[in-house]
């Protein structure tokens, strides 16, 4: 017989799940950082547009310099926004792992032994964490932001915070809370 909740929600009951199953998963993505990607390629194709067919006349340290300006501006908004289209997080029996962009960098993977407790969060900006991409603010923590709306709050048990926007963060709340109170009652059962 299935769970009910498992159907509904597309999770795997986590009593069924093998030893080092993926116990839950999640992405979010933002479409808007393509636009941004195209201006990033536009400054490349610039960059090489001027260094392959130069008019300049007033030597080549200017050209230089215009065209090392351009391909570099091009490829660190290029990198900035492809690592940051979209964001998957995974969470297993011992940690939770969050991957960025299509290559999976920036990554990172937290113990759940570090984790002291998870709250959904119904609203993280941008704005709040001052842009997109894998953000550090001293008084909130660190967090990724891929785009605008829930996500998922850890409290770490040095008492840093970290969050990221991924769809369906209460599952993942529900998920992590039933995975630390197992984690406690084996503790306090030893």
């Amino acid at each position: 017989m299935s769970d009910p909740h498992s159907e509904r929600d597309g999770h795997t009951p986590r009593d069924t799940a093998a030893p080092g199953a993926e116990l839950w998963s999640g992405r979010a993505t933002n479409r808007y950082q393509w636009l941004l990607a195209t201006a990033g390629a536009a400054c490349m194709a610039l960059g090489i547009q001027l260094a392959v067919d130069s008019p300049w006349t007033s030597g080549i340290a200017p050209l230089l310099m215009s065209v090392v300006g351009c391909v570099a501006a091009g490829l660190l908004m290029l990198y900035g926004t492809l690592a940051f289209v979209h964001v998957a997080v995974r969470i297993e029996e011992d940690f939770l792992e969050v991957r960025c962009g299509h290559m999976g960098l920036p990554r990172r993977r937290i113990l759940l032994e570090h984790v002291v407790d998870a709250d959904f969060a119904p609203r993280v900006t941008p704005r709040h964490w001052g842009g997109w991409g894998y953000r550090w603010r001293p008084e909130r923590g660190t967090a990724v932001v891929v785009r605008r709306g829930e996500g998922l709050v850890l409290s770490l048990g040095d008492g840093r915070k970290f969050t990221v926007t991924v769809d369906d963060a209460e599952a993942a709340v529900r998920v992590l809370r039933d995975r630390l109170s197992a984690g406690a009652g084996s503790v306090a059962g030893a």
